[in-house]
C-alpha cells in the first residue's frame, strides 16, 4: 500500500556516522544477518572498493528494507562536500530525511549545507544526535547548535541516560521508559522496557513537558488537551508529532549510538510513524513538452494516472547502464516501451531492480513511490523525464553545482584516443559536476570537478574501471572574470572581399551587475517562468524604430553569451554582465545574422580591452577543529593564506576556526594541516563566492 512507503535518505556531515547506522537499520530488519562495518570495509551501502579503502561514502547508495508494516526505501547519501552532487539528486527524489549529527562536533558545516538542501525541496525531516558514547558527547550543545544553525523547532523524543563514558542507553520521552539492552547478548537483539533510571527521572520528566510544547505546535487537539489538563495517550503525542513533522512545523530528535546499537529501532519506530508516505507529498507537477506557453499539469501519486518517473542517476555499467529512478504515477514493468520527454526519444525497459547496494532484485513491475534501478536505457540521462508517449510530462531537471577546481590530464603514450574519450564521457554523464575539456590552445586535457577529492577519485575510476592510464597534473583553480567598470562603445564589422560582403554595425552598453542587480534578475526571470541564468549573463534588447531589424538581436545576443564563454584577456568565463543593445545599422545585402553575430563577439571583446577586466577567484567556506593548543597557529597560517577569520571558539580543550579561505591557497592543506597538528585536526570546506583578486596573486597557468 501507497501509505506504508517510505522513501528517506541519511543526510550529515563526513563521519558523523551515516554509513553505519545504516548498517544498524539494515540488521535490525533482518535483510542482513551479519552487521558490517566501515571500519572493516564490509558495509553494505560502501560496496566500491575505493570507499571502503578510504573508509567515506562517495556515491550515494539505495537498499530497501521492511520495518513496522513499512517498506523503507533508504538512500545513504555522502558526508564530503566534493560529492554533494550526490545529495542533491538523492533529495530531490526523496519524501523524508534523517540528519545525523555527531554529538562531539554538533551541526557542522556540511550538516548545515545538506540541511539547507532539503529545506529547498522540502522535505520533512528527523534528526538523530549520534555517538553519545564518545568522549565530549554534549547532547544539549548540539540541540542549541541544531536551533541556531538550523533554525528548527527541535520535538526531543528520546534523551540519553548520560552521556561519553557514563552513556548507558536511551529514554523514550512518548512512553516514558528506559530502553535496556541486554549486555549479554552478542546479536543486540534483546531488550526490555523498564523504570527509568532515578539519576534521570527529572531530567525526563523536564523533557517531556518540553516534548509536548513543541508537538502542540503541529496538533490543536493535543493543545487542547494540554490546555484542559486532559491525560496525552501514546497516540496522540504520536498523532501531533506527526502532523507538526509533515507541515515542517517541527523536528523529531532522536539520539543514540548507532555503532553501539542504541537508539536505531526507535529510529525506524520514528520513520515509520512521522515521515511522509508518497500520498502525504503533494502531486508532481510539470509542463507539458514543447506548449508554447508552458503548459503546467500535476500527476498524483497513484497507478491509474499516465506513467511519470524521473532519472536521478546513472551508473555506466560493461553490459549497459543502470538507471536509478523515481516512480511518481502510474505503472512501469519490464519490457514495456516509455517515452523520454527530454529528448522526445522511446527507450525500452529491459528489467526493473530494488537495490540491496550491490545486490539487485528483480522486479516485474512497479507503481507509484518506488525507487528503483532499471536497464536497456541507452538514452536517458540524468534529471531526464520518463512518460507515457500519448500523454507527456515534463518534470523540473535536477540543478548542480557548477566546478570549481580544474586540473591536467596527460594520457599513456599508448592509450586509445577513442576509448578515453568514451570514458570520459560516460563518467561525465554519471556526475554532473565533472567536466572534461581540451584547451584549444594548449591541447591539454582538463578535468573540472568540485575538489581535490573529487578530482582524485575521478582519475582513480579512469584508470581502475575503464583501464585508462593518465598522468595527474597540479590541480588548478576556476577562476572567473567580469568588466571593470562600465562602458558604451560602436563597433562596425564591414568586410568587402569581392562578392556579397559582411555589414553589422552595433551600439551596446555594457556592465558588471551586482548582487542586488543580479537578483533583481532572478526575480525578474522567476515572475516569467524562466530560468535565471547560471553565470549571471543577461542580454537587453532596447532597439526602436527598428535600427537593427528583429531577425538580427538573437543573432546579437548569441555572439555577446559566445564571447562570454572565454574572455579576452584570459580564457576564463566571463560573469555577471548585462550587454544592452540600443542602437546599430543594417545593409540590405550585406547585412546577416552571421554578420551580426560575429559584430557582437568583436564588440565585447573590445569593451574587455577598453574597460578592464577584475579576476574573480572561487572562495571557500572552511572550518578547523583541533585541540585548543594550536588556536594561535590555526589563526595565523589561515591569515597568511588570505584568508578572511569570521568565527573562533574554544569548548572543553577544542577549538573551532570559521574562515573564508582562497581555494587557490588550500592545494594540498589536509597534509599540512595533519602534519602541524600532529594528525589531530580535521578541516572541512565548500564552495561560498567568487570575489576580486590580483592577478599578480593568481595562478594563471590555465589562462590563454
Amino acid at each position: 500500500m501507497l501509505e506504508k512507503i517510505r522513501n528517506i535518505g541519511i543526510i550529515a556531515h563526513v563521519d558523523a556516522g551515516k554509513t553505519t547506522l545504516t548498517e544498524r537499520i539494515i540488521y535490525f530488519t533482518g535483510t542482513k544477518h551479519k552487521v558490517g562495518d566501515v571500519d572493516d570495509g564490509n558495509t553494505t551501502t560502501d560496496y566500491d572498493p575505493l570507499e571502503a579503502e578510504k573508509g567515506i561514502t562517495i556515491q550515494s547508495a539505495a537498499v530497501s528494507v521492511d520495518w513496522s508494516g513499512s517498506r523503507i526505501t533508504l538512500i545513504d547519501t555522502p558526508g564530503h562536500v566534493d560529492f554533494t552532487a550526490e545529495v542533491e539528486r538523492s533529495l530531490r527524489v526523496l519524501d523524508g530525511a534523517v540528519g545525523v549529527f555527531c554529538a562531539v562536533g554538533g551541526v557542522e558545516v556540511q550538516s548545515e549545507t545538506v540541511w539547507h538542501q532539503a529545506n529547498r525541496h522540502r522535505v520533512p525531516r528527523i534528526a538523530f544526535i549520534n555517538k553519545l558514547d564518545r568522549t565530549g558527547a554534549d547532547f544539549h550543545g548540539c540541540l542549541q547548535q541544531m536551533r541556531e544553525k538550523l533554525g528548527i523547532e527541535p520535538a526531543v523524543c528520546s534523551y540519553p541516560a548520560g552521556q561519553s563514558s557514563e552513556f548507558t542507553g536511551v529514554i523514550d520521552l512518548i512512553r516514558m521508559k528506559f530502553w535496556k539492552q541486554d549486555e549479554s547478548d552478542p546479536a543486540h537483539m534483546r531488550y526490555t522496557w523498564t523504570d527509568i533510571p532515578a539519576a534521570y527521572q527529572k531530567e525526563a520528566a523536564e523533557w517531556r513537558e518540553h516534548l509536548l510544547e513543541a508537538a502542540s505546535h503541529g496538533c490543536d487537539t493535543l493543545l487542547e488537551a494540554i490546555v484542559e489538563g486532559k491525560p496525552i495517550s501514546e497516540d496522540m503525542l504520536r498523532n501531533a508529532i506527526r502532523h507538526g513533522t509533515l507541515a515542517g512545523k517541527i523536528t523529531p530528535v532522536l539520539c543514540g549510538s548507532a555503532k553501539e546499537f542504541h537508539g536505531v529501532r526507535m529510529l525506524l519506530d520514528a520513520v515509520a510513524a512521522y515521515l511522509p508516505s508518497p500520498k502525504d507529498r503533494p502531486p508532481v507537477t510539470g509542463t507539458v513538452p514543447k506548449s508554447k506557453e508552458k503548459e503546467k499539469q500535476q500527476r498524483k501519486p497513484e497507478i491509474g494516472e499516465p506513467l511519470s518517473a524521473l532519472a536521478f542517476k546513472t551508473i555506466s555499467e560493461s553490459h549497459g547502464d543502470l538507471v536509478f529512478m523515481r516512480i511518481y504515477s502510474g505503472k512501469l514493468e519490464a519490457g514495456s516501451i516509455i517515452h523520454n520527454a527530454v529528448t522526445g526519444k522511446s527507450e525500452r525497459i529491459s528489467h526493473i531492480y530494488r537495490m540491496m547496494g550491490a545486490r539487485r532484485d528483480r522486479l516485474d513491475s512497479v507503481g507509484p513511490g518506488e525507487i528503483v534501478a532499471a536497464v536497456g536505457l541507452k538514452q536517458t540521462y540524468t534529471g531526464n523525464t520518463l512518460c507515457d508517449a500519448d500523454k507527456p510530462i515534463l518534470l523540473e531537471e535536477i540543478r548542480f553545482p557548477e566546478p570549481v577546481i580544474s586540473q591536467a590530464i596527460t594520457p599513456a603514450k599508448n592509450v586509445d584516443e577513442a576509448k578515453m574519450a568514451d570514458a570520459l564521457g560516460r563518467m561525465v554523464r554519471d556526475d554532473p559536476t565533472l567536466r572534461t575539456k581540451v584547451d584549444p590552445e594548449t591541447n591539454q586535457l582538463i578535468i573540472s570537478g568540485m575538489g581535490e577529492l573529487h578530482l582524485e577519485v575521478a582519475i582513480h575510476k579512469l584508470m581502475r574501471d575503464y583501464k585508462v592510464q593518465v598522468t595527474p597534473g597540479k590541480p588548478m583553480v576556476s577562476y572567473r572574470q567580469t568588466l571593470a567598470k562600465e562602458i558604451e562603445l560602436e563597433y562596425r564589422y564591414i568586410k568587402q572581399s569581392g562578392g556579397r560582403g559582411k555589414y553589422a554595425v552595433i551600439s551596446m552598453r555594457f556592465k558588471h551587475l551586482s548582487k542586488e542587480e543580479l537578483a533583481e534578475w532572478t526575480t525578474f526571470q522567476e515572475e516569467n517562468d524562466d530560468k535565471p541564468d547560471p553565470e549571471g549573463l543577461y542580454f537587453v534588447n532596447d532597439i526602436y524604430a527598428g535600427a537593427v531589424p528583429k531577425e538580427y538581436i538573437p543573432s546579437v545576443e548569441y555572439g555577446f553569451r559566445q564571447a562570454c564563454k572565454k574572455g579576452a584577456k584570459y580564457g576564463f568565463p566571463c560573469v555577471d554582465i548585462e550587454g544592452t543593445l540600443f542602437d546599430g545599422k543594417s545593409h540590405e545585402v550585406d547585412s546577416s545574422q552571421q554578420a551580426f553575430e560575429s559584430c557582437a563577439v568583436e564588440c565585447f571583446k573590445e569593451a574587455q580591452l577598453r574597460a578592464g577586466i577584475v579576476l574573480l577567484e572561487p572562495i571557500m567556506n572552511v572550518m578547523i577543529h583541533a585541540p585548543g593548543q594550536y588556536m594561535g597557529d590555526l589563526t595565523r597560517d589561515v591569515s597568511r593564506r588570505r584568508g578572511e577569520i569570521l568565527d573562533t571558539s574554544l569548548d572543553k580543550g577544542r577549538c573551532s576556526l570559521h574562515a573564508y579561505v582562497p581555494l587557490a591557497e588550500l592545494f594540498g592543506y589536509t597534509s599540512e594541516l595533519r602534519n602541524f597538528t600532529s594528525g589531530t585536526a580535521s578541516f572541512t570546506m565548500e564552495p561560498s563566492h567568487y570575489a576580486p583578486v590580483k592577478e599578480e596573486l593568481a595562478d594563471l597557468r590555465e589562462a590563454v
